[in-house]
C-alpha cells in the first residue's frame, strides 16, 4: 500500500512538472524582429565604426547596446543581387538574381514565407528593388525600382500610390504607421524597413541642405591611385574626377544651359518631381553654389577637390535623414515596451566607396564596397557593446532569423545562423567568404569577377574580356594597393588561397558553366530589352 501511495505521488508530481514546463514553453515569447537596410551606406559613414566624417547618433545606439561587427560582407555588390540574397539566403547563382538587370523570381522561398508559418505578421516597406509584387508579406509598400528622393511613387499591396514629401520621411512614417495601427499585435512581427538613401543622386532633405558647408573634406591618400597590378580596375567608370556628372550628381542644373552634361535630362526629371515651395528652397541653396562654380572655372586637383567635397556633403546629408528614422523607431520601442523583446538590425545593401582608388559606387570585391555595415541589438541575448570580428556575410541575415524565431531552417539556405556565435554557444565558425559579380558589360564598366576572403588574404579572379587575378595581405595592405598575385614570397599562400577557393565554390555549387549561362542570360535579356526600348521610340 506504501508503495502505491509513493508510485501516485511520484505520478503526480511529475505531471506537475510536465505541467509547468509546458507553462514556461507557453510563456517564452518570439522576438520581434526589425531589419534596418539603407542604400549604399558606407560603414565608413557611421560614428560607431571610428572613420570620425559624421556622426549617427541613433545608428550608433544599436551599437551600444548590441553589437558592432567588424567584418560583415555581402555576396555581390550590386542593390538588387544583394536584396535577394539576403531575403532567400542563397547566393546569386543559386536564387537567379545575378545581376540588376535579370527578374528575380518570388515563388521561390524566402525569409519572410518562413516566418509567416511560424506565426509572425510581416511587412515590407521602401525599397527592395526587385521586380514582382512581393510574396511572404501581410502588408508591402515599396519604392518603384531605385525610388525618387521627392514626393516618391509607391506600390502599396500591388497598388500605384504616391507621396507628398521627402522619400527617407516618408518611408519612415510609412513603417511607424504600420507598427503603431497596421500589424495584429497579438503577433510576433518581421519588418523591412529599407531606405532608400544614401543611393546616387543624394539629395538631402530641404532642411539639412548646407548642413557640412563648414565642413572640407580632404582627398583619400588613395584618390589619384594609378591601379598599377589592376588590369581591371584600370577600365572602371566610376571615378569622381572623370565620371561623376556634375549636373545629374552634383546638382549643377544652371538655368543658363551653360553645364550640358550626359545626364542633364535625367538630372532636370527629378527636379520636375518637386512641388514649387520644394523647389524655390531648392534654388535658393544651390543656384549661389552654381555661380561660384562657373565663375572658379576650375581645372586639374583643383576641381577634383571640389567634386570630392561636393559628393560627401550631400551624399553625408541624405544619411542624416536616415538617422532620424532609426532614431524615430527605437524611442517608439522604448515607449511602448517593445525594445527587450526586439532584435534590430541596421545594415546597407552593399559598402561604398567615399573616394578611395578615386571612386564612387560600389560592385568590386575590394573592401569599401565588398564590406557592409552590420549593427544589432537584442537585449535577451546580446550584451551591450559587444564587438565582432568574426566573418558573417548578408546570406546569414535569413537563417539568423529564423533561429531566433525557433522556426525550422531551409536546408537549401546557404547561410549560417551567427547566433550561437554570439551567444557564447559555438566557437566554429567559417574561415573564408565567396563573392561573385556578374554585370558587365554594363555600368561603369566593372568586369566580372569572383574571389575568396579570409580573415587576412584576398584572391580575385577577373574574368570576361581579360582574365587576370589579384591577391592582397590585408594585414599589411589594407588599403588593397599592391597585387601579390606571383609574388614568390607568397607562393604558399597563392597555392592555398588557390584550394580554398575551388572548394569553397564547390560547396556552393558555383562553377564555370553557371557563370556561361549566366553570361548568356543576362546578353539575352539586355537585346530584348534593347529591342523593346526602340520600338518605344519609333
Amino acid at each position: 500500500m506504501k508503495k502505491l501511495k509513493m508510485i501516485a505521488e511520484g505520478l503526480l508530481l511529475t505531471t506537475l512538472l510536465s505541467s509547468c514546463h509546458a507553462e514556461v514553453k507557453k510563456e517564452v515569447k518570439q522576438p520581434n524582429i526589425i531589419f534596418i537596410m539603407s542604400d549604399d551606406h558606407a560603414f565608413q559613414a557611421i560614428g560607431a565604426y571610428g572613420h570620425n566624417i559624421n556622426q549617427t547618433p541613433n545608428i550608433d545606439r544599436i551599437a551600444n547596446e548590441g553589437v558592432l561587427f567588424t567584418h560583415g560582407y555581402v555576396n555581390n555588390s550590386i542593390c538588387a543581387p544583394s536584396r535577394a540574397a539576403m531575403l532567400t539566403g542563397k547566393h546569386s547563382f543559386k536564387n537567379g538574381k545575378v545581376d540588376n538587370v535579370l527578374p528575380f523570381n518570388w515563388d521561390q522561398n524566402n525569409v519572410a514565407k518562413e516566418l509567416q508559418k511560424s506565426g509572425y505578421e510581416t511587412a515590407l516597406i521602401g525599397k527592395i528593388h526587385l521586380n514582382g509584387l512581393p510574396q511572404g508579406f501581410n502588408y508591402s509598400n515599396v519604392l518603384v525600382g531605385q525610388g525618387q528622393y521627392y514626393n516618391p511613387d509607391f506600390i502599396e499591396n500591388g497598388k500605384p500610390k504616391n507621396y507628398h514629401g521627402y522619400c527617407t520621411e516618408v518611408t519612415t512614417n510609412l513603417a511607424m504607421d504600420w507598427l503603431k495601427n497596421g500589424r495584429k499585435k497579438d503577433k510576433p512581427f518581421f519588418l523591412m524597413y529599407h531606405q532608400k538613401a544614401p543611393h546616387r543622386t543624394w539629395m538631402p532633405d530641404l532642411k539639412y541642405l548646407g548642413k557640412y558647408d563648414n565642413q572640407n573634406f580632404e582627398l583619400p591618400d588613395n584618390f589619384f591611385d594609378k591601379y598599377e597590378g589592376k588590369v581591371a580596375a584600370k577600365h572602371h567608370e566610376m571615378g569622381i574626377f572623370d565620371h561623376m556628372d556634375l549636373v545629374y550628381d552634383l546638382k549643377v542644373l544652371d538655368k543658363d544651359g551653360d553645364v550640358q552634361t550626359k545626364y542633364r535630362k535625367h538630372a532636370q526629371k527629378m527636379y520636375d518631381r518637386m512641388d514649387s515651395t520644394q523647389r524655390a528652397q531648392w534654388d535658393a541653396y544651390y543656384e549661389p553654389i552654381i555661380k561660384d562654380f562657373k565663375k572658379r572655372n576650375l581645372k586639374g586637383k583643383e576641381l577634383a577637390k571640389w567634386k570630392y567635397n561636393r559628393y560627401m556633403k550631400d551624399y553625408l546629408s541624405t544619411i542624416q535623414s536616415v538617422d532620424d528614422g532609426v532614431g524615430e523607431l527605437l524611442d517608439y520601442l522604448d515607449k511602448e515596451g517593445l525594445a527587450e523583446n526586439t532584435i534590430i538590425v541596421y545594415t546597407a545593401d552593399q559598402g561604398f566607396y567615399l573616394g578611395e582608388h578615386g571612386w564612387f559606387d560600389k560592385r568590386f570585391m575590394y573592401e569599401e564596397s565588398f564590406r557592409t555595415p552590420i549593427i544589432m541589438k537584442y537585449p535577451k541575448e546580446i550584451k551591450a557593446g559587444t564587438v565582432e570580428d568574426r566573418l558573417v556575410q548578408n546570406i546569414d541575415f535569413a537563417p539568423t532569423f529564423l533561429d531566433y524565431a525557433n522556426s525550422d531552417i531551409p536546408k537549401d539556405m546557404q547561410g549560417e545562423s551567427f547566433r550561437s556565435i554570439l551567444n557564447g554557444q559555438s566557437k566554429e565558425w567559417r574561415d573564408a567568404l565567396y563573392y561573385t559579380y556578374y554585370e558587365y558589360p554594363g555600368e561603369h564598366s566593372v568586369e566580372r569577377h569572383h574571389g575568396i576572403r579570409t580573415d587576412r588574404y584576398k584572391l580575385i579572379h577577373f574574368y570576361y574580356d581579360s582574365d587576370t587575378w589579384e591577391m592582397y595581405d590585408l594585414d599589411n595592405d589594407p588599403n588593397e594597393m599592391h597585387n601579390l598575385y606571383g609574388d614568390p614570397t607568397y607562393a604558399n599562400i597563392q597555392k592555398n588561397l588557390h584550394i580554398k577557393l575551388d572548394s569553397i565554390r564547390a560547396k556552393y555549387g558555383d562553377s564555370d558553366e553557371l557563370d556561361q549561362q549566366n553570361i548568356e542570360r543576362y546578353l539575352a535579356h539586355k537585346k530584348i530589352k534593347n529591342r523593346l526600348q526602340a520600338k518605344k521610340k519609333d
